[in-house]
């Protein structure tokens, strides 16, 4: 009996850790800084989803000829983008968007079902309310950190790429195989924690990526 009290003592915090409005404080504050950027008479290119699109700094100056606003928020998953794409999307009326996010999904141990289904609901709002918006969606990436869960960003990175066959309009780039050295994710590319990337892992994803805005 005593157990179960201090369990229950502990549920609000852990329903607080998960609430769903986790990131109302950082989406305000990306907003504030995209807001005095943005110039709504210019065609608009977003970049959002968890840190590896946050921490990509630089991503303005490597495609100078093209507007292009940063909304990524660390952390989050294709659920919480799900609840902000008004915020970090659609407000900014881009004619295209990048998205990463699958990474924290799976190492949240979600399911890959219930991940693609949230990733096509997002497209299906965004193809709603802007049909003529490009999607891309990036794929999850490798890393020395969850290289235990690789098979399961690879499955993950099959379905999404089907997802994305399937729909008009949205694009899938791979990202994960050119991080790869033959069979092994690349070890120079990440800072200490071995999940987010250095400026040699951003060069990839450049390469990668730069066909998408011609």
């Amino acid at each position: 009996m005593k157990k179960l009290f201090i369990l229950l003592l502990f549920v609000p915090f852990l329903g607080l850790a998960q609430a769903p409005n986790r990131f109302d404080k950082e989406v305000m504050e990306i907003q504030k800084k995209n807001d005095s950027l943005w110039d709504s008479s210019k065609p608009t290119t977003v970049f959002t989803g968890s840190s590896s699109v946050r921490m990509w700094r630089d991503v303005q100056d490597r495609f100078p000829n093209q507007q292009v606003l940063n909304t990524g928020f660390g952390g989050s998953q294709f659920s919480d983008l799900e609840l902000y794409l008004d915020e970090l999307i659609l407000n900014y009326q881009p004619v295209k968007v990048f998205i990463y996010e699958g990474d924290n999904d799976v190492s949240a141990k979600k399911r890959l079902r219930d991940i693609v289904d949230t990733s096509e609901r997002i497209v299906t709002v965004l193809q709603q309310k802007n049909q003529n918006m490009e999607i891309v969606l990036i794929s999850p990436k490798p890393s020395i950190a969850r290289w235990k869960m690789r098979g399961k960003y690879r499955r993950l990175n099959r379905k999404l790429s089907r997802l994305a066959e399937k729909i008009d309009g949205v694009d899938f780039v791979d990202v994960w195989y050119p991080m790869l050295d033959k069979r092994k994710v690349k070890q120079d590319i990440f800072i200490e924690d071995g999940l987010h990337m250095n400026t040699k892992g951003y060069d990839i994803w450049y390469e990668v990526l730069k066909t998408h805005f011609e």
